[in-house]
């Protein structure tokens, strides 16, 4: 299911990308996010385009610390502009009304 945002980050998304090509760069890495993220490898490439898939990118990244430091050294980034970028895609709050 293909999530929509209300907003857009174009720097964000681009540093998202950045990510995806990292992970790429390595079967290992690649595998395992695939794994995690429960795609069919060949609906990587499209998925790209989606907002919502970028943001799962950076969560898969996010969610380990050893992970998040070799992608931000092997990026030449600080770990927080990739943290940063990651809470900038985050969906806006839910509002249920009350």
């Amino acid at each position: 299911m293909k999530r929509k945002l209300d907003h857009t980050d174009a720097g964000s998304e681009r540093l998202a990308i950045e990510v995806l090509g990292w992970l790429a760069g390595d079967d290992e890495r690649l595998t395992r996010f695939v794994v995690e993220s429960g795609l069919d490898p060949g609906t990587l490439r499209e998925s790209a385009r989606d907002p919502g898939f970028l943001t799962a990118v950076l969560d898969h990244v996010m969610g380990d610390e050893p992970r998040l430091l070799a992608c931000a050294q092997a990026l030449d980034l600080k770990p927080e502009k990739i943290a940063a970028a990651w809470q900038r895609l985050q969906p806006p709050p839910f509002d249920d009304g009350l």
